[in-house]
């Protein structure tokens, strides 16, 4: 069986996860991609690591537009007909899920990856299900943000509010404004970097921050499991820290996934964010993907589920199981060491990986010594990850401590 991936830049979900996985399955991969060279080289470098990857197929194409997706998948041939479209990318959903239709192939609602890529669908969407309204204003790129305010004012929106890009992901340009003169101060300094993008401002939704990771195959949606975040230092929302919980907490888990059937979503994975105000969740955003930045191979270790199988046995066409076997005494810390200003890594620890006192840690550089980055105030930022996993939080977190306390990390400004 044929697997034909949609990707942009490589990410250790596709490289560490995925590939991996289709090998395990025995399908055969092809990577449809506008950066072929970058994959070639995360491949054989996955390979020269160890990594059991399948026989790859890198093709160049212009991901971003269906049509070429379509177009080039069908050039390839009968011999080469996928029994599998996807993508664990939040930018090229939509593209997967139409490529998937045409090709008569089991894949996403494309209406669905569409609202929730676009932030401001999102809202609308919810919205009008009765699902939940949270009050927001869109700023079209030739629009003024100098008018912004008052629009704000006439919705009754107050301040603090947060703008992001419509469409952004990452917490790229996502900022708190605490007033007027802050918000259209923000819309510039984004437009300067995002010009032509589409932004969003709405209102803050206070309160801690929560993870749902879910798994459909269309008829069944399973909430798998949930994390706690913990987050920068306001205006900034980067995040630093998340903790597996024990369990998907209620009342908020079915009030998420009630939200999530309202959006037509419940194929293959998801990772919703959403604030527990009381008893109430408030989504923050859908990301129609296996959550990322390593937490996913963290996740599928700790809980002992095949998650990225799971993934795209889905996308086969294949129901999942009535149950998924988590083991339900799997405890998780990630945590990431972000840079404070910008420069050039001078210092930084090699990647290892410990066990001891039932904690497993592994420990992942994100960024070479010798490299000079500017501040983004994103997750590049990140240095580097630690995933420690085992049964008893607190013998994580004073290992998750120790580490941090006994290494250094040092940036030449």
């Amino acid at each position: 069986m044929r697997l034909h991936l949609l990707a942009l830049n490589p990410t250790d979900s596709v490289t560490l996860g995925f590939l991996p996985a289709a090998a395990r399955l025995g399908l055969e991969v092809t990577l449809l991609t506008d950066q072929p060279a970058a994959h070639r080289r995360a491949y054989e470098q996955s390979v020269a690591d160890g990594g059991k990857l399948p026989e790859l197929s890198v093709l160049g194409c212009d991901v971003t537009d269906f049509r070429e997706v379509v177009a080039r998948i069908s050039a390839l041939g009968r011999q080469a007909r996928p029994d599998a479209v996807f993508t664990n990318s939040d930018h090229l959903q939509p593209q997967a899920a139409l490529a998937a239709a045409y090709f008569g192939l089991p894949g996403k609602d494309w209406r669905a990856a569409l609202d929730a890529k676009n932030k401001a669908l999102l809202r609308r969407r919810l919205a009008e299900a009765g699902a939940d309204t949270v009050r927001s204003a869109e700023l079209a790129p030739g629009d003024d943000p100098e008018g912004l305010p008052g629009r704000l004012a006439d919705l009754g929106l107050p301040f603090p509010c947060v703008v992001k890009p419509r469409e952004g992901v990452a917490s790229e340009d996502v900022v708190l404004a605490e007033d007027a003169a802050s918000l259209v101060r923000h819309c510039h300094d984004i437009r300067s970097r995002r010009p032509g993008a589409s932004l969003l401002v709405e209102e803050y939704l206070d309160g801690e921050l929560h993870t749902l990771e879910t798994l459909g195959d269309g008829s069944a949606l399973h909430a798998l499991a949930s994390f706690r975040t913990r987050l920068s230092p306001l205006p900034h929302f980067i995040e630093e820290r998340l903790d597996l919980l024990p369990a998907p907490p209620q009342p908020h888990t079915e009030q998420v996934l009630g939200q999530l059937r309202a959006l037509g979503i419940g194929f293959g994975a998801c990772h919703t964010e959403y604030v527990a105000q009381g008893a109430r969740a408030r989504i923050i955003e859908v990301n129609y993907r296996a959550i990322g930045d390593q937490c996913d191979l963290a996740l599928a270790d700790a809980l002992g589920v095949p998650l990225f199988e799971h993934v795209l046995r889905t996308h086969l066409g294949e129901p999942l199981p009535a149950d998924l076997g988590a083991r339900p005494d799997g405890r998780l810390r990630v945590e990431y060491v972000c840079a404070d200003r910008g420069g050039t890594l001078e210092k930084a620890p090699p990647a290892s990986d410990t066990e001891r006192d039932g904690v497993r840690l592994v420990y992942r550089p994100l960024r070479g010594t010798g490299e000079a980055h500017p501040l983004h105030r994103t997750n590049r930022d990140y240095l580097g990850v630690i995933r420690a996993t085992g049964t008893d939080q607190g013998r994580i977190d004073r290992e998750v401590d120790a580490f941090l306390a006994a290494q250094r990390w040092e940036i030449l400004s």
